[in-house]
């Protein structure tokens, strides 16, 4: 039963590996090395419940398995090569794997990126995935190198995941078109992929925000031994956002999966990202400044001063 699995729903996402490569059909995978590059690894574990609703779509959960380490690979500048999956099941269901690994099939399309392997076992369901990508030598984005005096931005906007959790969580019904699209961040985020790849020896540092605004970037500051100042005003947030967190700000900055980045460059470089912005179509935002003092100050923030963001333990 596992090997018809496999050979049904998943040796078929393998089929864009490069010629003289090797992917599922053996004990493990062959990959050839672009020359002068470093190999960058991620992994993300998604458990029913905790990380997606037991009722989810399969096909968001396909989805959004492979996208989170995409994210990931995006914070590092890294271009995605190959994934591989850990696939615990309570049961095989042939209608929900169908959707699953089409979900992971359309996320994975616009980077050509196979399946290379992985296991399948049985029991309270689960997804494991392993991102392997490419980054030059000496190129890498890394949370360790904010300067002091450098801006801060981030892309897109922030607390819609969050929304949309809230969203799911009283059954999906939504009142506009921003809490729709709350509900669509939540279920498919969009990897920043051009974005990173673009910030290659423009950005100082960066990280993804996935455990929320403040979490994620406390990482680049602790990394980098600095403290931060952010804006609330010049933080983007949708009315939508606004409306749900009206009454504590900071729930929308705490809030994850939004899987938008976030990075810091010298203020030398603000017409260049302003331009990065208008090329790529997405919305870029400086919201503050890195300062030598240690933590992390919210100007405009009023009561709850709160900055852990989420945490799994």
């Amino acid at each position: 039963m596992e090997f018809d699995l496999i050979e049904q729903y998943f040796k078929p996402l393998s089929q864009t590996t490069r010629p003289g490569d090797l992917a599922i059909g053996d004990d493990g995978a062959l990959i050839t090395p672009p020359e002068n590059s470093q190999l960058v690894v991620v992994t993300d574990t998604l458990v029913s419940g905790v990380h997606f609703l037991a009722q989810a779509n399969p096909y968001d959960i396909g989805w959004k398995s492979l996208a989170v380490n995409l994210s990931d690979l995006a914070a590092m500048g890294a271009q995605p090569a190959f994934y591989s999956l850990a696939l615990t099941l309570p049961s095989a269901d042939p209608p929900w794997l169908e959707a699953f690994s089409r979900g992971l099939h359309d996320c994975a399309k616009p980077y050509a990126m196979p399946l290379i392997g992985g296991d399948t076992t049985r029991g309270p369901l689960c997804i494991s995935v392993t991102a392997q990508a490419w980054v030059p030598k000496g190129e890498a984005l890394l949370r360790s190198r904010a300067k002091l005096g450098d801006d801060i931005y981030v892309s897109g906007a922030i607390g819609e995941a969050g929304l949309g959790l809230m969203l799911a969580k009283a059954g999906g019904l939504t009142s506009s078109t921003q809490e729709d699209y709350a509900l669509t961040r939540l279920n498919r985020p969009q990897a920043r992929v051009s974005l990173g790849l673009a910030l290659r020896n423009l950005a100082s540092s960066a990280i993804d925000v996935s455990d929320g605004l403040l979490a994620d970037l406390n990482h680049i500051l602790q990394a980098s031994n600095l403290g931060a100042q952010l804006y609330l005003a010049d933080i983007p947030l949708s009315d939508a956002v606004k409306n749900w967190a009206q009454a504590n700000p900071i729930q929308a900055l705490n809030a994850g999966d939004d899987y938008e980045l976030c990075f810091t460059a010298n203020p030398n470089q603000r017409q260049v990202i302003k331009d990065l912005s208008g090329l790529l179509g997405l919305p870029i935002h400086r919201i503050g400044k890195i300062r030598q003092a240690p933590g992390l100050v919210v100007e405009g923030l009023v009561g709850d001063k709160d900055v852990r963001g989420y945490e799994h333990f």
